[in-house]
């Protein structure tokens, strides 16, 4: 299963952490994760090709991806975060909870 969570501050998201695979279909043949991978790795270099905010991304080959943006979050990322979201929604929507779990957790710090 993809476990993918959002973290927001005061209502605005900043950063997420995507872990995990869908074991919807083979190695190679599985569009549930490379539907996921397309939306998160679109997300990572749109924000870091037109915004000049600063990120902090982190890749594991186990398929885990933590990325954040350390201080302001330009309106730019914003809308870009919220497009995360609502692709990896419709991506749920389809496919159910059996294949992708989507959390949104409030931090007080970053």
């Amino acid at each position: 299963m993809i476990k993918a969570v959002f973290y927001s501050k005061n209502n605005s998201y900043f950063g997420f952490k995507i872990s995990g695979h869908a074991d919807y279909g083979c190695y190679g043949n599985d569009v549930v994760c490379a539907g996921v991978s397309a939306l998160v790795i679109n997300t990572i270099n749109s924000i870091e090709k037109f915004t000049d905010d600063t990120t902090v991304t982190e890749e594991f080959g186990s398929g885990l991806v933590k990325f954040k943006i350390s201080g302001k979050v330009s309106p730019e990322s914003r809308l870009l975060l919220r497009s995360l979201r609502l692709g990896l929604c419709s991506v749920y929507e389809e496919y159910g909870n059996k294949y992708i779990c989507i959390r949104f957790r409030e931090v007080n710090h970053v």
